[in-house]
């Protein structure tokens, strides 16, 4: 079985703040990891390879420093690691990060199953794997918290829903996104981390790809951050005394004219 594992490297979450004069994200000085729900996706991926036998192949569309990211992604089980890296890819919004990832997968060609973390931790848009399944032309399901069963033509999934969950069934080639509860991401071990130091990751370029230049980065993407910033809390806040009954008819007293 080849599987493909789509990972991001982001801010981490805990060192997130804003350069006030410029309302962006600032990443000077903030560490980059990998993005956590791209963590399952990985696991999951190698816990495959590891029943079903075959190889898993990381890829990520960053800038050079995500080759480290990549290494670590070895150290944890995958075989094989590509950095898509070019400046005309800076500024893509997931339109455009689509277009890219699946002309470099289309690269790669041969695989069976695409997995990606449910979204990414700095956007939150949950674009991307959608997208990139629409782009690829393959059957995709979202939000899998389980992977029952594979053969050489068809996979079973379970499907998070907010009520339970839905059993899926999908011919292949296709794309899942993981969730978090799909398994507890492995501790990198000894053995590979001395792989992930030795191994030569695969750099592809716009003109590698095979990319239209209208359709990378800035001027490929039909969405554009404007501005980013922190919103102001507004309203006066009230607290309410009394017994838990008097407390009650207060806030009906108060909640009345708004129903």
């Amino acid at each position: 079985m080849k599987i493909i594992v789509c990972v991001k490297q982001v801010p981490d979450a805990k060192d997130v703040r804003l350069d006030p004069k410029t309302n962006t994200l600032s990443r000077e000085g903030v560490q980059a990891i990998m993005n956590p729900f791209d963590r399952h996706a990985l696991e999951e991926a190698v816990r495959l390879k590891e029943l079903h036998g075959g190889t898993v192949t990381v890829i990520s569309m960053g800038p050079p420093q995500a080759e480290e990211m990549l290494r670590e992604a070895v150290s944890c089980g995958a075989d094989e690691a590509v950095l898509v890296s070019d400046r005309a890819f800076a500024g893509a919004d997931t339109w455009a990060t689509t277009y890219t990832l699946s002309q470099a997968i289309k690269k790669i060609d041969d695989f069976d199953l695409i997995l990606c973390g449910k979204q990414a931790i700095d956007g939150d848009t949950a674009q991307v794997g959608p997208g990139l399944a629409e782009r690829l032309d393959i059957p995709f399901v979202a939000y899998v918290r389980k992977i029952n069963d594979c053969t050489a033509n068809t996979i079973r999934a379970e499907r998070l829903m907010d009520d339970g969950y839905d059993l899926v069934e999908v011919p292949l080639p296709a794309l899942f996104t993981v969730v978090k509860e799909i398994n507890e991401p492995r501790i990198p071990s000894l053995k590979g981390k001395m792989k992930a130091k030795k191994i030569d990751i695969t750099k592809m370029s716009a003109a590698d790809i095979e990319a239209d230049p209208e359709q990378l980065g800035l001027k490929g993407s039909t969405t554009q951050v404007v501005k980013v910033f922190s919103p102001e809390l507004k309203g006066a806040r009230a607290m309410l005394a009394g017994t838990a009954s008097e407390q009650v008819a207060q806030l009906y007293e108060k909640l009345s004219p708004l129903l």
